[in-house]
């Protein structure tokens, strides 16, 4: 993989951020608050990585639109409740995204959270100007439609060979192989190895920060 990739898209939570559990419970707690099934953790780490929108309608199929968008904001105000900061980055991510940017990598980051929770994530841990772009799945398509990494390639002006995608789920690695670029995959978030090398990808990290053995 050696000088393959001129531009690196990241994932966002269980690539770069350990927040999956986080998440779980916050769906968990969101589902008994609107008197909804309470998921089992697999299941709800199985649509981790979708738009909110399509997580919950994946997660609750019986339930209607008002309690849907209960079910959302909820889930929103769980989630918002917890305070951010850069020890929510997986150990060594951090320093991993300076060393790639000065290697001369271009970063970016296509993630299934609102921009709103993007942008005080990347406050929180202070990373925005480490990546060039970031698509959210409010600005277009959820994963795994290939939309928001063709913007991003597009914005970023190269050949897709040379672009890479790295991400923790099966709807990260679908996106990838719709967009027809190379991933890389990590074992450290939402869905296991086993069902992430169904999907191909050129590696199975078990940490992020093993990216840069083979960059």
């Amino acid at each position: 993989m050696k000088n393959r990739f001129n531009l690196i898209i990241f994932d966002w939570d269980g690539t770069l951020s350990n927040s999956i559990d986080w998440i779980v419970g916050c769906l968990q707690k969101a589902a008994a608050r609107c008197h909804c099934p309470v998921p089992e953790p697999d299941s709800a780490r199985q649509v981790i990585g979708l738009s909110i929108d399509r997580a919950i309608e994946t997660l609750f199929p019986d339930a209607d639109a008002p309690t849907r968008k209960w079910l959302i904001e909820c889930y929103t105000a769980e989630y918002r409740a917890r305070e951010l900061d850069r020890d929510d980055l997986f150990p060594g991510v951090y320093d991993m995204l300076v060393q790639l940017q000065d290697a001369g990598y271009r970063l970016a980051v296509a993630t299934g959270k609102t921009r709103r929770g993007l942008d005080r994530a990347l406050h929180a841990t202070d990373t925005k100007e480490l990546f060039c772009i970031t698509r959210c799945a409010d600005e277009t398509a959820s994963k795994p439609d290939p939309g928001m990494l063709k913007e991003i390639i597009r914005y970023a002006d190269i050949a897709p060979e040379r672009a890479l995608m790295v991400g923790d789920t099966v709807h990260d690695l679908q996106m990838a192989e719709n967009a027809r670029i190379s991933s890389v995959a990590v074992a450290c978030g939402a869905h296991p190895e086993s069902l992430l090398q169904r999907y191909r990808p050129l590696q199975c990290l078990q940490q992020p920060t093993e990216l840069l053995k083979f960059i």
